[in-house]
């Protein structure tokens, strides 16, 4: 087998963490993110660690990797966890069960990973639990029982409300099916609900955008996210892009787009408390999200899943087979780590921070940084009320150019 880089330093077999980051356990939440990396077909834009079941068999067809056995494993890395956590730390306060297509795992399962974290960490009163949710895959009994296990709120992958743009994405469910799974999420208990839409897909027009805002709205869930589309190399959307098959769109169209689903969304009571993101309520606000912008504490579980503590970020291996052997061998699935220096921890900040509503705070910033704050300011993409304030705040013309700001700032 040939050799594969770390991009990073080893971590030792236990998983164990630098001291110092284990020293700032206490300081800001934890949260978990769960990754289930199994799909039924891959979507032609994803690059996302997922694996079909053809995948996951062996050339004399023997299964490499199961769905069976996998809630088994991640409660076998949540033991883990516990482990190189052990002392003072925060009952955990989001968890986040993403993919792939969590929801191609039965409900039960499910609910035994989130039991095993609140049965070794304990949650928080209130304790925000979401799992991603792809709408061919669920019913009004399946939605049923993940809120009997706990789950709070749960997130649709709708994309588009139009057939033409969900074939280019390569998407398998139909239109007005993730609108209904709303319906079915708020009978079952749930009441934080999102929607997932992506903008700029080839051949979507102006028309198509407003139509699937519409639609996202009117199926009444208290969050939108809105992302545009990006081409990743190695995806099959790419292929097609690059044989001339499909145009990318270009910055202005994305521009557009997003524009339209800010004035939508804020005429339907949606507020921006993220560039991608907007919520009805405070409460609606996805709290997992912000603790990744915030910097605080997660571990990732799964293939592939990232963790972060107190400045150490690590990663583990990506393909499930590896993931399971690595356990199974009592080992940590880490496959590589970096500690973060304090001039990357701050720079990230600033990445991240200026990105949510509150911004960042302008004594983050070199003297560089500031000067470019000032002209940002006067150029309209910065608020001016904020930056009197000591913060670095995007206005809705920053949030378009937010990449740019970042850069000047930086």
């Amino acid at each position: 087998m040939p050799s594969v880089a770390l991009d990073g330093e080893p971590v030792p077999r236990t998983g164990a963490l630098p001291e110092a980051s284990l020293a700032e356990l206490g300081d800001r939440p934890l949260g978990f993110y769960v990754h289930v990396p199994f799909c039924v077909t891959r979507c032609g834009y994803c690059d996302f660690n997922t694996y079909t079941a053809e995948e996951l068999v062996s050339r004399d067809g023997t299964a490499v990797a199961s769905r069976d056995t996998y809630a088994d494993q991640a409660i076998a890395e949540i033991a883990l966890a516990d482990r190189v956590l052990e002392g003072a730390r925060p009952a955990v306060s989001t968890v986040f069960v993403g993919g792939g297509t969590p929801t191609l795992l039965p409900a039960e399962d499910l609910g035994r990973v989130l039991a095993a974290i609140a049965d070794r960490f304990g949650l928080e009163p209130g304790a925000e639990v979401t799992t991603e949710a792809n709408p061919e895959t669920v019913t009004p009994g399946y939605l049923a029982r993940l809120r009997e296990a706990g789950f709070t709120r749960v997130s649709f992958g709708m994309q588009s409300a139009r057939a033409h743009v969900l074939r280019v994405l390569e998407r398998g469910h139909t239109p007005g099916r993730p609108e209904q799974c709303v319906t079915w999420a708020r009978e079952a208990g749930f009441e934080h609900v999102n929607l997932d839409l992506i903008y700029g897909t080839p051949g979507e027009g102006d028309d198509d955008w407003r139509a699937s805002l519409e639609a996202a709205v009117a199926a009444g869930p208290d969050h939108v996210s809105a992302y545009s589309l990006i081409v990743e190399e190695g995806t099959r959307l790419a292929a097609r892009v690059r044989r001339g098959e499909l145009a990318e769109p270009d910055d202005d169209t994305m521009a557009d787009r997003y524009l339209m689903a800010d004035t939508i969304l804020a005429a339907a009571g949606f507020t921006p408390y993220e560039v991608s993101n907007w919520a009805r309520t405070v409460e609606g606000r996805s709290r997992h999200n912000m603790l990744y912008w915030t910097g605080a504490h997660w571990w990732g579980v799964g293939p592939g899943a990232h963790g972060h503590i107190g400045g150490t970020r690590w990663w583990n291996v990506k393909h499930p087979a590896a993931y399971a052997a690595r356990l199974a061998e009592g080992a940590s699935p880490a496959h590589a780590r970096e500690v973060l220096t304090e001039d990357e921890r701050r720079f990230e900040r600033i990445l991240l921070e200026l990105r949510v509503e509150q911004g960042c705070p302008l004594d983050l910033l070199e003297p560089e940084g500031r000067t470019a704050a000032a002209r940002a300011v006067a150029e309209g993409l910065l608020d001016a009320d904020a930056h009197r304030a000591g913060r670095a705040v995007l206005t809705r013309r920053g949030r378009l150019l937010a990449d740019a700001v970042v850069r000047d700032l930086t």
